[in-house]
C-alpha cells in the first residue's frame, strides 16, 4: 500500500475521532474503499463528505483526485462534494493540526492536470483544489 494512501486512511480516521458530523453533530464513519467521490458519511443524517490528509500547514493548494469521475459528476449538473481537509505539521517541535471543513467547493476551483508519461500512472488526468484560502470554510478542529 502507498504512502499516500496510508496517510490518507489514517487521516479520515483522524476526522472521525476528532469531529463530529458539521450537520447534525452525530457521529461519522468511514465509506467502503474506492467508493465514488466521498470518502466519510454521517451515522445520522445523508451528510457525505470528501476527505483529504495533507502533512503541510494550511495551504491554497492541495492535490485532488481523478478528474474522469470528477468531471462526469460536474456535467451531470451535480456540485462537488463538500471537502474535509485534515491539515498535520510539526513546528519549533510541537504538532500542530487543524480540520477545515469547507461547504461549498465552486469548478473554478478546481485546477486538471495531467500526470507525466513517465509516473506509475502514466498520464493519468487528475486535479487540484486551488483557492482553498479564499473558500469559506469552518475550523472544525485545531490544535
Amino acid at each position: 500500500m502507498s504512502k499516500n494512501k496510508l496517510s490518507g486512511d489514517e487521516g479520515e480516521k483522524d476526522v472521525i475521532r476528532l469531529v463530529p458530523c458539521p450537520n447534525c453533530k452525530k457521529p461519522l464513519i468511514q465509506l467502503p474503499p474506492n467508493y465514488p467521490l466521498y470518502d466519510l458519511q454521517c451515522t445520522g443524517c445523508s451528510f457525505r463528505a470528501q476527505v483529504k490528509t495533507n502533512n503541510s500547514k494550511p495551504k491554497k493548494e492541495i492535490f485532488g483526485a481523478g478528474w474522469e469521475i470528477v468531471d462526469k459528476v460536474l456535467k451531470s449538473g451535480f456540485m462537488m462534494p463538500p471537502l474535509i481537509v485534515n491539515y498535520k505539521w510539526s513546528e519549533k517541535g510541537s504538532n500542530h493540526q487543524k480540520i477545515i471543513f469547507y461547504p461549498f467547493i465552486p469548478k473554478f476551483n478546481l485546477k486538471k492536470r495531467q500526470l507525466s508519461a513517465t509516473a506509475r500512472r502514466a498520464n493519468y488526468k487528475m486535479f487540484n483544489y486551488v483557492g482553498l484560502d479564499k473558500l469559506p470554510h469552518f475550523v472544525l478542529y485545531e490544535k
